[in-house]
């Protein structure tokens, strides 16, 4: 029998666009936040990295005590995590002595304590775990919950058995996953009482590629980004913090919420009442605790951070780290996936590959002495990098030691780092003086200098002098990018109207927008549409027309493609999860009650003028063009962005009904849908059908 032939690939496709600048905002406001950035010599009032999003909280922390809390936290847990509960309750009774009014937590810590002395093995750490016993551990047991003081008559038998003995009743109190568990509950409990979210993106980020992975899992699709999101962020997560006894006669909540939430995060419906009382009734504040339960590897989301801000110009290039911090930081600059498995020939080779795909023309060698001309004036003018912020990496100052317990110099250190402000942390100008770094770093924030000054130039109209620019470092350019020459051109037209000089508005439309469109048809309609301006025109007709921040990024994209410089991997993860949350909302059939606190909608939020949205259409299109943005399913099926990967059915599903299949036979908003749809929008049929 013959076999059948290969089914055809899929048809490329490309994302919705994406904002950038609201990006950037969400990329500063982390690095911000997490003291990643080096501050100015005279230092401004830091805006706080909520201060943009919406809260449900009265009383928001600043900025600077948002991030001494989160690094109190990050303290603490470590402490747990190497078994040194003294060091951990130090900083708690030092720091957030409220949290140990917690009964329930305190019981777990003083258990864990009484673990750990035995574990040591010394006389006098047996004598200290006794000690702990009388004065901490059983008094705690008597209030802590009803389950405590069976638990702790259970925790004395570590006494007589080893630690090794895999088969003792105590094996699990002995295993040292159980600091991790504890400190991960600490870090919960720590978290909703001081407030101390994560920024809005690392949350964003948590949202984004849960729903992708759930999407991807659902619909058996495979996931061009599967490589990133799986070490991004984890599938464990943080135990939950439980609520306290006072809080379980809690008044029933609206079910839209509970459903919003065990949804939006993958709760069981009583792990989101749980989740609700904890936070009394407050569905943001449960939401942001349930997502920072969450691990992300903040390792590689610094790194993606970092390469995403010298891609975008927010910091100065690779050339310009710290000597100091190099060491840690050396795999921070755009080429660190090289260290990555699956990516490192992509990078090293990129420049390669483009030759072969025909993105570089024969003219390469003839137009590489206007580059290099190019680049040594950037050489000669460093303005541009003195305009950028400096990156000064993770430097969490938890150098202190957990091995031991906290004496009072080493709780003076402690104190004083947590305490420290960003005035403390500048750092002289000498210290930049010279790197070090080798010459193919600095040509490569030279690079980078050339396509942020063109693109700055474009988000402010200047397209003439960008054109003329490009066309004498790389005369090819444009015949490779006809739709950019198009629209660049267009600008230079409608601001020509702008101004009242039709005749040359007209010739530009003749010269260069006229042969641009004759040879893609996709152009005519953008080409009537901008030539119709010159019967209405206005003041503002430049930008109704045309997006110049949608423009600017996409220069700056084909521009770095043809100098051999990917996309930061972020700008792969927020296209392409940014695409699966829509189709996910599709399949729900709702709207995204979480979208605005998380700036999703924002990063959706391309150009509001209806002008300009076809245009950027075709843009995207293009630029897109040699990037792997697709979903694929495992059939070949490819996701279209204008329809859910399930045919939906005309029949109109009551939100009432939703909810009841959904909270009476615990189903996913879209099983709930599919199955109202089989019987005519009917809940009680539905819940009758499936009981009977």
């Amino acid at each position: 029998m013959d076999t059948p032939p290969p089914p055809p690939p899929p048809p490329t496709q490309s994302s919705p666009p994406v904002n950038w600048d609201a990006l950037d905002a969400l990329v500063l406001d982390f690095a911000r936040s997490d003291r990643l950035l080096l501050p100015p010599a005279s230092p401004s009032p830091p805006s706080s990295p909520s201060s943009s999003s919406t809260t449900t909280s009265s009383s928001t922390p600043s900025p600077s005590s948002s991030y001494r809390s989160r690094l109190l936290i990050r303290r603490a847990r470590t402490a747990l995590e190497e078994g040194d509960v003294d060091a951990a309750l130090a900083l708690l009774r030092a720091h957030a002595p409220a949290a140990l009014l917690d009964h329930r937590l305190l019981f777990h810590l003083h258990k864990q304590r009484f673990v750990e002395l035995v574990r040591r093995g010394t006389e006098a750490d047996r004598e200290a775990a006794l000690d702990c016993l009388r004065t901490a551990l059983a008094p705690c047991a008597l209030d802590a919950y009803p389950e405590a003081y069976e638990e702790f008559k259970h925790i004395l038998l570590v006494l007589i058995y080893d630690k090794d003995d895999q088969s003792s009743p105590v094996a699990n109190e002995w295993s040292i996953k159980k600091r991790f568990e504890l400190a991960g509950l600490l870090s919960s409990i720590l978290r909703a009482h001081l407030q101390a979210y994560d920024p809005i993106l690392s949350m964003t980020l948590r949202y984004l590629i849960s729903i992708h992975k759930l999407l991807c899992s659902r619909q058996g699709i495979s996931s061009p980004i599967s490589n990133l999101t799986e070490r991004l962020l984890f599938d464990d997560r943080d135990p939950p913090a439980v609520p306290q006894e006072c809080s379980l006669e809690a008044p029933p909540f609206d079910e839209v919420d509970v459903q919003a939430l065990a949804h939006a995060v993958e709760l069981t419906r009583q792990g989101a009442v749980d989740s609700l009382k904890f936070a009394k009734g407050d569905l943001f504040q449960a939401f942001q605790n349930e997502l920072c339960r969450m691990k992300l590897d903040l390792p590689l989301l610094d790194k993606l951070i970092h390469e995403y801000c010298i891609y975008r110009g927010i910091v100065e290039g690779g050339s310009h780290v710290l000597p100091g911090l190099q060491s840690n930081n050396q795999s921070n600059d755009v080429n660190f996936v090289d260290k990555q498995e699956d990516s490192t020939e992509t990078r090293i080779d990129f420049e390669m590959t483009n030759n072969q795909n025909g993105n570089c023309s024969t003219s390469d060698t003839s137009h590489h002495d206007s580059w290099s001309r190019r680049l040594r004036r950037v050489r000669s003018s460093a303005s541009g990098q003195r305009r950028r912020k400096r990156w000064r990496g993770r430097v969490d100052d938890l150098d202190y030691g957990c091995e031991t317990p906290l004496d009072a110099n080493k709780h003076a250190i402690l104190c004083s780092a947590l305490d420290m402000d960003e005035v403390d942390m500048i750092v002289k100008p000498d210290l930049m003086a010279d790197t070090g770094l080798p010459d193919s770093r600095c040509n490569q924030d030279q690079k980078y200098e050339v396509i942020l000054e063109m693109r700055d130039l474009t988000r402010k109209g200047m397209a003439s002098k960008v054109v003329e620019e490009i066309n004498n470092m790389d005369p090819d350019f444009f015949l490779k990018n006809p739709i950019l020459l198009f629209q660049l051109k267009q600008v230079e037209f409608l601001k020509l109207v702008a101004s009242g000089d039709h005749g040359a508005a007209l010739k530009v439309a003749s010269t260069h927008l006229g042969p641009l469109a004759a040879s893609n048809q996709a152009l005519l309609k953008p080409l009537k549409e901008t030539l119709v301006t010159l019967i209405q025109p206005c003041e503002d007709v430049l930008t109704k027309s045309v997006s110049l921040p949608v423009l600017a990024s996409s220069l700056q994209i084909a521009m770095s493609r043809r100098l051999g410089i990917e996309e930061p991997q972020l700008m792969k993860i927020i296209r392409t999860t940014l695409h699966t949350h829509s189709e996910w909302f599709k399949l729900q059939m709702c709207k995204d009650r979480f979208e605005h606190f998380l700036k999703i909608d924002s990063l959706k939020e391309v150009d509001p003028s209806a002008g300009s949205h076809n245009m950027s259409k075709v843009l995207t299109d293009e630029c897109a063009n040699g990037s792997s943005q697709i979903t694929t399913c495992s059939s070949g099926k490819v996701l279209d962005e204008g329809s859910s990967p399930q045919e939906s059915s005309e029949v109109t599903c009551d939100e009432n009904a939703i909810l009841k299949v959904m909270e009476f036979l615990a189903l996913p908003r879209a099983d709930a849908i599919q199955l109202l749809m089989q019987y005519g929008g009917n809940a009680e049929a539905v819940i009758q059908q499936i009981f009977s």
